[in-house]
């Protein structure tokens, strides 16, 4: 793992490492998803393991600990997610924000992962913590993201956030901190991450090797890691087709995108329609486009045929889909129900 940082992270680094002598002993580290939050969460915990960190505290790279890191076998880190009850688990896992699964499957997959982080994870934490490091140094606990825990498990974290353990460190990642415990976040130090700036994003992205990256960053709300991924993705011609329903809204048209994208990731594809929502409102009461720029021509037409009634009704429709849209009873019905209400609200 590099020990070098994203360019717009240094000054929450320097925040960190001015505490390292008297460090709490949970961090919270939140704001919006795809800037890095995961990467620079268990970049830290490696400092944090490391026998002899550099002066600025960056992990040293060739000690016994972080080579134990690097293989995902330290025995005094866990890193808690969605679906991942083990190390094992973990070692196939990505540390993107995107929301990808882990790549690997095996025989004794039956189902999909939960996207919920479940009490059982936070139980196993319990032998974990109760025993002694192995290196007599730090032990560390990296989770997310938070607001993937449910209640049950939420308020067992809570109890050892109560009470912790000597030399444990718990580093919370969150996307979206309204949705944590109040509980939680009192007895967290929390610290935001900040948005890198459009030209910060863009030069790491050209860094990355992505075309038309301005685009890209654009669509993703200036997340460069989001940009990556969707630059790379494999539903790039599902988005392109929802985007031409979107732009020409019409019934039939709204019927065979909703059967053609049933088996969407259903809160990426509820984001792309608030996304187009958000630019078409924009339009209406500043004459700017955030998301989609290339397509300028079609949102500026709709924003002159849709009352800002109906808009405003479109918008907190696509917020109340987005709360279900991990839970869907039915992929196709649940996007009809939503093409067809937004078809409507322009015929």
């Amino acid at each position: 793992m590099s020990n070098t940082l994203f360019d717009w992270q240094q000054d929450t680094w320097q925040q960190i490492m001015a505490m390292r002598e008297r460090m709490p002993h949970a961090f919270l580290l939140y704001g919006s998803e795809g800037i890095g939050k995961a990467q620079f969460a268990e970049h830290l915990a490696k400092s944090l393991l490391c026998e002899s960190p550099a002066e600025d505290g960056h992990a040293c790279t060739h000690c016994l600990s972080c080579n134990w890191f690097d293989q995902y076998s330290h025995p005094d880190y866990r890193r808690v997610r969605p679906g991942l009850l083990d190390e094992e688990d973990a070692a196939e896992a990505e540390t993107g924000e995107g929301g990808e699964e882990p790549e690997k499957k095996t025989a004794k997959s039956t189902k999909a992962p939960s996207k919920e982080i479940v009490i059982d994870q936070v139980r196993a934490l319990a032998n974990f913590m109760n025993i002694s490091t192995h290196r007599q140094g730090t032990r560390v606990v990296v989770m997310y993201p938070a607001e993937a825990l449910n209640i049950p498990a939420a308020n067992a974290l809570l109890k050892s956030l109560e009470e912790p353990n000597p030399n444990t460190v718990f580093i919370l990642v969150s996307h979206k901190i309204d949705r944590l415990l109040p509980t939680i976040l009192s007895r967290c130090h929390k610290l935001p991450l900040t948005m890198p700036t459009k030209e910060q994003g863009l030069a790491w992205l050209k860094v990355q090797g992505v075309k038309d990256a301005e685009v890209w960053l654009a669509q993703q709300g200036g997340a460069p890691l989001l940009a990556l991924d969707m630059a790379q993705s494999e539903d790039l011609k599902e988005l392109d087709e929802l985007l031409r329903t979107l732009g020409k809204p019409d019934v039939e048209a709204s019927l065979k995108t909703a059967d053609k994208m049933q088996k969407m990731d259903m809160p990426r594809t509820v984001s792309w329609m608030q996304r187009w929502l958000y630019d078409i409102f924009s339009y209406k009461q500043t004459g700017l486009i955030r998301y989609y720029p290339k397509h300028q021509a079609d949102i500026s037409r709709l924003a002159e045929r849709v009352s800002l009634d109906k808009l405003m009704h479109l918008i907190k429709n696509a917020q109340d889909r987005q709360a279900i849209a991990s839970h869907p009873l039915s992929g196709k019905l649940f996007l009809e129900d939503m093409l067809l209400e937004y078809s409507s609200a322009f015929i």
